[in-house]
């Protein structure tokens, strides 16, 4: 009788088996090296996101300085600007040389300096600082993952995904599985429709993600429960196990990214 029955995955094969396939993708596309050794669990606290300003504008560009510093993109060339003043224009293709990523990139030459790219952000999640966060770091990933010499899994029809999965996979994973969803209900004056983030993942989905980070990354639980939803916390270390248990699929993530060349010249 021992044994015989076994505990019920988390969520459908199906998913499961993307969020592997995209962890991997991005892994190869984006330097496994970089992931390894600098990125780190951005965490939605006061320490990681210092600084008070006095207008809205102001802290959207605080918050989005130290986004860009977590991606390790602070040599991109951006403009925050109110999504409402944000104008629908065709991107020039914009040519980095040099490492895509880096805390410490010197030196990276932009062809044309006038050639920014937008960054908009929502006004009214000023005080919904995870969903803000999570917006910032889904346009840096949106942006990155044009560089990929590789198509996603599952197509263009994923990208939104696909998108959403990178950005944890750069570090922002509690803020996507915090922001995923809202609960709306309560007095009408407690929930702003338009300060929520809207997300690709499920928050269960954003969860186990963050789940394959950490792992990973040699996290400890308790370093990423304590900052969770406390709905979520069950889940996430349930997730652990399960992605410990499938030795094959977490063997085939850690063996990616060994003796890579770094991507020496890509465009957006």
């Amino acid at each position: 009788m021992f044994g015989l029955i076994k505990n019920k995955p988390l969520m459908n094969q199906a998913s499961t088996d993307w969020l592997h396939e995209a962890f991997g993708w991005s892994l190869r596309n984006f330097n496994a090296d970089f992931f390894y050794s600098d990125t780190q669990l951005v965490l939605p606290t006061n320490e990681h996101f210092p600084g008070v300003v006095d207008s809205t504008e102001g802290m959207a560009k605080l918050i989005f300085e130290q986004v860009k510093r977590y991606a390790g993109v602070r040599h991109w060339p951006t403009l925050v600007i109110d999504q409402d003043q944000c104008p629908l224009m065709d991107q020039t293709p914009l040519l980095l040389q040099g490492a895509i990523r880096g805390e410490d990139v010197k030196g990276s030459v932009v062809k044309d300096q006038s050639q920014r790219l937008p960054i908009p952000y929502n006004p009214q999640q000023i005080n919904n600082p995870e969903g803000m966060i999570a917006s910032f770091a889904h346009i840096l990933a949106y942006y990155l993952g044009q560089m990929s010499q590789e198509p996603p899994p599952g197509g263009a029809g994923h990208w939104p995904e696909t998108t959403e999965l990178l950005a944890i996979f750069m570090g922002f994973g509690l803020m996507f599985a915090n922001s995923a969803f809202t609960f709306k209900g309560g007095c009408g004056s407690c929930y702003n429709p338009n300060a929520v983030r809207q997300a690709a993942l499920s928050e269960y989905e954003a969860t186990y993600a963050l789940a394959l980070f950490a792992v990973l990354k040699e996290i400890p639980n308790a370093t990423v429960s304590k900052h969770l939803k406390k709905h979520l916390r069950g889940f996430y270390k349930k997730a652990v196990k399960e992605i410990h248990a499938n030795r094959e699929g977490l063997a085939e993530l850690m063996s990616i990214g060994q003796d890579r060349a770094p991507q020496a010249e890509a465009e957006l």
